[in-house]
């Protein structure tokens, strides 16, 4: 069963969902943008009878404390190192990661900083390789290289309410995603004072691509077991982001399935049933 918490981590309260036995080995979520923890609602009942899981919702995101941006700096670099407090302040000492898109760039820093934590990375349209960028990036590559106010405001348009939906919708078999997440990620980018704060992560994103390099280190040197499982339909983090993972860990395991960016919203259990089966088959 899942259960709701708040944790102070560093003056701002970190909103999480927890499930199953703490006993049993850790799960790590992180989810992506627009969205929260709420978008592994269906996940985590397949996960929960054999693992621990724990979701957090990020500082500006979800339930969390969404600080001013005069108080609190939006960058990746920030984010990661409120989530690697909490962390540290629930006392997991080792976890397998499951990143999601946002969740790739904050999960590999973390992975990073403390590799002997992680146990497993399961990566759900988490991109680390330039293969993987679609072609919306070239435009964004040119905003970061040009970022003129003009610029800015125009990417307002990534957390409209008919992106969103289309975020969720777009490679998807008709009428099988639930309105449900969309509709609560739209009620949360309309938050006042959001739209800038989500401005600043957008341009900021620009350190992940940036960090790719060390990112693929980090798995070169450490070998870490991974489960690639993909939405092949998303226009955002194209497939060859996923087949890329071989190139520095030819043990990687990559399912590409038929759907979009938000995976889960279609293909939670089947996805929950193929994370079970690696992590048993990885004796974590």
């Amino acid at each position: 069963m899942t259960t709701y918490h708040v944790l102070e981590v560093k003056g701002i309260n970190i909103f999480y969902r927890k499930a199953g036995n703490p006993d049993k080995p850790v799960i790590l979520l992180l989810h992506g943008f627009p969205s929260a923890s709420h978008m592994f609602r269906n996940l985590i009942p397949v996960l929960e009878k054999d693992y621990h899981v724990i979701a957090p919702d990020y500082p500006g995101f979800g339930n969390s404390t969404s600080p001013d941006r005069e108080e609190f700096d939006y960058t990746f670099d920030h984010i990661t190192e409120i989530i690697e407090a909490f962390v540290n302040k629930l006392g997991l000492e080792k976890y397998a990661l499951y990143v999601f898109d946002y969740g790739a760039p904050i999960g590999f820093r973390l992975a990073m900083h403390n590799p002997e934590r992680v146990t497993a990375i399961i990566s759900q349209n988490g991109n680390i390789y330039r293969e993987g960028l679609g072609s919306k990036w070239a435009d964004r590559e040119e905003y970061w290289k040009n970022p003129t106010p003009e610029k800015r405001q125009s990417y307002r348009t990534a957390f409209a309410p008919e992106t969103i939906k289309h975020q969720y919708i777009d490679g998807t078999q008709e009428n099988k995603v639930s309105p449900d997440g969309y509709t609560l990620d739209i009620t949360y980018m309309a938050r006042p004072k959001n739209d800038e704060k989500q401005l600043d992560l957008i341009f900021d994103y620009q350190t992940n691509v940036k960090m790719y390099p060390q990112f693929q280190q980090y798995i070169r040197k450490h070998q870490p077991p991974l489960l690639a499982v993909w939405g092949k339909n998303d226009v955002s983090f194209i497939p060859e982001g996923a087949k890329a993972f071989k190139k520095d860990l030819p043990n990687a395991e990559i399912h590409l399935l038929d759907t979009g960016h938000f995976a889960l919203e279609t293909h939670a259990e089947e996805i929950g049933n193929l994370i079970l089966d690696f992590l048993k088959r990885n004796h974590i």
